[in-house]
């Protein structure tokens, strides 16, 4: 276990953004081996998730240095969208043409947004695609935030925009396995609730990834 690791793990403060850089370029980089998504949980529906999981889709995971530690930048959407709607999600969206890169995409969307300037995002990593039920094959991409970014919400898709500790959410004893009945079969999810804030669903069951990736 590395350094890093420890620091988490002990719940000792002072994990800081250099000590993430220096995980991701060592963690960020292992290939994958198996399809990662919303069928983990739910071995059953691999076959139904992984046909409808079509659509290229890049979100940012957004983590900020603050006096008392690293926090993830998150985002509650607004009730009338089309997908996801009213759920805590990271900026992000369908990877357009144009885009260069998933990365490119990722930026984008966060720019479109929240108002982040991509002159204050630092790209560290990106996870294995993430398939997901709602149709999408999702690049989820891990940058550090310049703590001088303002960040603004766009009233056209983001009711409001807040901050949890990174410890907190790297913390496998936060995440818990939520269930719905779905096509009269129980479906199970992660959730990791945060105050006021349900987190579930694919912004956990990213989070719950990146988890893994860096510290076991």
């Amino acid at each position: 276990m590395t350094a890093a690791s420890n620091l988490l793990v002990n719940g000792l403060p002072g994990f800081s953004a250099a000590a993430l850089r220096e995980l991701a370029a060592i963690r960020l980089c292992e290939p994958e081996t198996a399809a990662q998504g919303d069928h983990l949980l739910n071995p059953e529906f691999i076959d139904w998730v992984m046909s409808r999981a079509t659509k290229p889709a890049a979100v940012l995971i957004p983590i900020v240095e603050r006096r008392e530690g690293l926090s993830v930048i998150l985002t509650r959407r607004l009730d009338n969208l089309r997908s996801h709607s009213g759920q805590v999600a990271f900026p992000g969206g369908k990877i357009d043409p144009e885009d260069a890169s998933p990365q490119a995409a990722a930026l984008r969307e966060a720019a479109e947004e929240v108002a982040l300037d991509p002159m204050h995002a630092e790209i560290i990593g990106q996870l294995p695609d993430y398939f997901t039920g709602s149709g999408y094959k999702i690049a989820p991409v891990v940058a550090l935030i310049d703590g001088a970014a303002q960040l603004r919400a766009n009233p056209q898709e983001v009711d409001y925009i807040f901050e949890v500790p990174f410890e907190f959410l790297m913390n496998q004893q936060n995440h818990r396995r939520g269930s719905r009945e779905f096509q009269g079969k129980e479906r199970y999810y992660f959730e990791m609730p945060y105050g006021e804030h349900h987190i579930w669903g694919v912004t956990a069951g990213i989070l719950r990834l990146l988890q893994e990736r860096l510290f076991t």
